[in-house]
Parts: structure tokens; C-alpha cells; sequence
């Protein structure tokens, strides 16, 4: 067989795995709550890789050692400031989200659970957030799908289109049928993949360069022979520190504050058994964020190495770790090195589908009083990932800059938007309805207005400001609306208590 056909074959034996596992959950998905939310039952290992996994996307295994590649250590502020904004998500949320959402009239949604945690029967909040989440994440989804045509694109020859389709078809299958189980148990799958392909390819590089020591050897010689070449674009890819000014690395770190109002994220903390398996959840899921960033970093440096002393230069420093798959492998393994970098994007988008799904059905329609039976709602459901999917293949059939450049918009919308309201719910007894919706008004205008003006946002990422512009327009609002309302107050109290309560008990 050609290289090319041992690839397919791994890319092949993937997909019939995720619509296997698909299938699989299919058969346990009987009413909304199973749809939506795997009716509260995902163990903290799941828990914490279906997390891992539908946060990371190909961003990990591309961005990451492109930018490390290209850049140096420097780069990896974004990654430090992720891998930190996550265990702070996993420490002080996911807990309280956990018990919260079950005791405020079972939330299954991030905009429900405002809602009847600010007893607001306007429906106003809920809506708006609904919303926001609709239309941020059809263009995220689109943005993945067009990563995945690309792929193919680049990978394998094919046209793009037909890359496209074929990524958008094999998980809008696993992800239609198995709704929330399918797209979680999907993931761990993919975040195993992911992590043996980024803990394998760096290993291997480094012994193929001559060790540890040659590689930062080769990688100090690359750096001289740039900056004899171009003195003004000096490069000293080893330092934390040098071409970066202190507002680039606050900005760059400042993607962990992303982490507290993605709904994609977050929503698997409402998922778990108990708020005791937060502990566990969290020690797995660092420890799997931890090592496979390690990795990447470490595969941006080994690939430098390795092509400095072969005398190869890569066009794109984005594709060091694919090329680094096709020259240290056998084509089958290749392939499934292949195949971890479309877990990654595939992860991500099945993720992203289930809570547009959710937000359509659940924060939209059932916000209006709209009643139906259990299995007519998961008909809805499965609806409401269709029509998402088919909106995003729609503007995927024409890929350009702005639907991939809103990605990082996105997450700055969502963190500066939902984040703060987030922290306030669950650490603050006097947040209102009306300080939880001019909070995220606040918060996206401030994301919008910053992130499309060049010299803010140059100086600094979106988020910082949009994120302080909620924390501190929700704080104040609510304290002049302020009101004193039992049943918060005692579900607060429930909360507090169940979300500590040890697992033994």
C-alpha cells in the first residue's frame, strides 16, 4: 500500500470509532436532560478530558508548536495563562456550578441557570444569553469546519470542500444521535489521541536531533544564524521574557480569564455525578492540560532542531508537527498522528453544536412557555444541531479571515460576557437580574468596541478590559437594585453547603 493509503486506512478506522461511540450513546439518550446534559451522570475522568479536549482544539497541536517554533518560549504565556485560568475554573467553579444548577430548579444550560439563580421571570436575561451563545458559537463552529477542510486540503490533496464536508458530516452524525454522552465520550477518545501524539512526536524528535542537549544546542545556533541574517528581527526563542513588553505578556495570559464563561467548558461541570468529583476532575484535568501543553511546547523546539540541522526551513510554521509525523513515522502511524489533529478540531465542534442546540431549545424556545414531551424535546434537539451545523457548512463553503480571526474574538466575548456573571453567581448573594444583564452588556460592547479598534487592541486583548467593565458594572447595578429575596438567599446557602460536602458522605 502507498503512504497515502495507510493514512486513510487510520483516518478511516477513526471515524467508524467516533460513530461507534456515537451509536453507543444513542441508545442512553432518552429525554432532554440525557441530550443536553448526559443526565448528570459523566465520572470526573470523563468529566475532565471532555473538557481538556473541546477547550484545546487543533490550536494545540498546530498554533501552539508553530508559535514556539517560529517565536520561542515567549509565545507560551497564552498557554501559561490558560493552563492557570483552568485550574482556577476546575478549583472554585466547577463545585459550586455543580450543586447550583441542580438546586436552582435544575439548570441545564448556562443562561437557565441565570435565570433561576436571579429568579428573574422576565425571561429577559435567559433570552439574551441564549442568544449570544447562538450566534457567537455558529460562527466558531463554521470557523472549525473550515480548519477541518483545510486540513484535508493541505494533508491529503483532497479539495477543500470535500474536506469540509466530510468533518462536518462524520461529527454532526456522533453529535446529532448522541447528543451530549456522544460528544463527551467522543472526546476522551480524542484526548487520548492527543496526548499520545504529543507526548510520542517530541520524544522521538529529540533522540532523532541527538538528545536534549544538541536540541537546545541547534536551537541557540538557529537563533545566531537569524539574527546575523536579519539583526532587527532578533530572536532568542529560549527566553521567557525577551521581544515581549509586560502589557504583551499580561494580555497574552490574560486568555485564562476565557476560561470562566464558556459555556462549552463549563457546561461539564454541571454534567458530573456530584460536586465531589470536581477534586478528581480537576487533578486529571490539569494534569492531561499540563502534559500535552509540555508537549507541544516541547515539539515547537525538538521540530526547530531537528529541520536547523537537516537545512530545511518550513514555509508554514504551523505544520512543524505534521511534517514531524510524516518524516519520523510508518504512514499508519502518521496517519494516526493525523487523526489526533482532527480529534482535536472534531472535539471542539461537537462540543459547540450540543450547547447552540441547547441554547436554541432550551434558553429560546422553552423560555416562551413552550411545553412538550420528553421525547418530542430531544426531536428538538437534535433539530436544533442541524440547523446550527447546516448554517455553519453554509458559511464554511466560502472560508475568509474574519470567520477564523472571530475564534479568538469569541473567547474574549464569551470570557468578558459570561465570566464575571459566572463568579458573581456562585460567590456573591446580592447579584441582581438587572446587574447580571447590564453586566454582560457591559462586557460584550466593551469586547466589541476594543477588539475592533487597532491601537487597543494591539496594546491589550479584549478581554481584560471587557472583563473588568462587567465585573464592575454588574457589582454596581446590582447594588443599587438590590433586594431581599428568601428563596435566594436559602438556595445560596443549600449551595455553599452541598458544594462542600466530601464525597464519602
Amino acid at each position: 500500500m502507498s503512504d497515502n493509503t495507510f493514512q486513510v486506512v487510520a483516518i478511516g478506522l477513526y471515524f467508524a470509532g467516533m460513530l461507534a461511540i456515537g451509536f453507543y450513546a444513542y441508545r442512553r439518550t432518552s429525554d432532554l436532560d440525557d441530550y443536553m446534559l448526559g443526565g448528570r451522570r459523566l465520572p470526573p475522568v470523563v468529566a475532565a478530558l471532555s473538557a481538556g479536549a473541546s477547550d484545546m482544539s487543533g490550536w494545540l497541536l498546530l498554533g501552539v508548536p508553530g508559535a514556539i517554533y517560529a517565536s520561542g518560549l515567549i509565545e507560551s504565556w497564552i498557554v501559561i495563562g490558560l493552563v492557570v485560568g483552568a485550574w482556577l475554573n476546575w478549583k472554585f467553579v466547577a463545585p459550586r456550578l455543580r450543586a447550583y444548577t441542580e438546586i436552582a430548579n435544575n439548570s441545564i444550560t448556562v443562561p437557565s441557570f441565570f435565570e433561576n439563580r436571579l429568579q428573574d421571570s422576565s425571561h429577559v436575561l435567559r433570552i439574551a444569553a441564549g442568544t449570544i451563545i447562538l450566534v457567537f458559537f455558529t460562527f466558531y463552529v463554521s470557523s472549525g469546519m473550515v480548519a477541518g477542510g483545510v486540513f484535508f486540503e493541505s494533508s491529503f490533496g483532497s479539495s477543500y470542500l470535500a474536506g469540509m464536508l466530510l468533518v462536518a458530516g462524520v461529527t454532526l452524525c456522533y453529535t446529532l444521535f448522541g447528543g451530549f454522552l456522544g460528544a463527551s465520550l467522543t472526546d476522551v477518545v480524542q484526548a487520548a489521541l492527543m496526548f499520545a501524539a504529543l507526548m510520542i512526536i517530541p520524544v522521538v524528535t529529540i533522540i532523532a536531533s541527538g538528545g536534549p542537549g544538541e536540541v537546545v544546542s541547534l536551537v541557540h545556533a538557529a537563533d545566531a544564524a537569524h539574527n546575523a541574517a536579519d539583526p532587527a528581527d532578533e530572536l532568542h526563542r529560549t527566553s521567557l521574557f525577551f521581544g515581549g513588553s509586560f502589557l504583551a505578556i499580561v494580555s497574552a495570559a490574560a486568555w485564562g480569564l476565557g476560561y470562566f464563561g464558556q459555556p462549552h467548558i463549563i457546561v461539564r461541570f454541571m454534567a458530573m455525578r456530584s460536586s465531589a468529583d470536581a477534586k478528581a476532575g480537576r487533578r486529571i484535568g490539569i494534569s492531561w492540560m499540563v502534559l500535552t501543553s509540555a508537549g507541544a511546547i516541547t515539539t515547537g523546539f525538538a521540530g526547530l532542531a531537528y529541520f536547523y540541522r537537516e537545512g530545511v526551513t518550513l514555509d508554514n510554521p504551523e505544520t512543524v508537527f505534521l511534517q514531524l509525523a510524516q518524516v519520523m513515522f510508518h504512514p499508519f502511524v502518521a496517519g494516526v498522528v493525523l487523526a489526533a489533529v482532527l480529534a482535536a478540531i472534531m472535539s471542539t465542534i461537537s462540543s459547540q453544536l450540543i450547547v447552540c442546540s441547547s441554547a436554541l431549545v432550551e434558553d429560546i424556545y422553552r423560555a416562551f412557555g413552550r411545553q412538550a414531551s420528553p421525547a418530542r424535546l430531544v426531536m428538538y434537539g437534535r433539530l436544533g444541531v442541524l440547523t446550527v451545523a447546516v448554517v455553519a457548512i453554509l458559511l464554511a463553503l466560502n472560508p475568509d479571515g474574519t470567520i477564523l480571526d472571530l475564534v479568538g474574538f469569541a473567547w474574549a466575548g464569551f470570557g468578558a460576557a459570561f465570566g464575571p456573571l459566572i463568579i458573581l453567581s456562585l460567590f456573591w448573594r446580592r447579584l441582581t437580574s438587572a446587574g447580571a444583564i447590564a453586566g454582560m452588556v457591559a462586557g460584550a460592547v466593551v469586547v466589541g468596541v476594543w477588539g475592533q479598534t487597532d491601537a487597543l487592541a494591539d496594546a491589550m486583548y479584549e478581554i481584560v478590559p471587557g472583563f473588568i467593565a462587567c465585573l464592575v458594572v454588574a457589582v454596581v447595578v446590582s447594588l443599587l437594585t438590590t433586594r431581599e429575596d428568601d428563596d435566594i438567599q436559602r438556595e445560596f446557602s443549600e449551595m455553599t453547603e452541598k458544594a462542600h460536602t466530601p464525597a464519602s458522605s
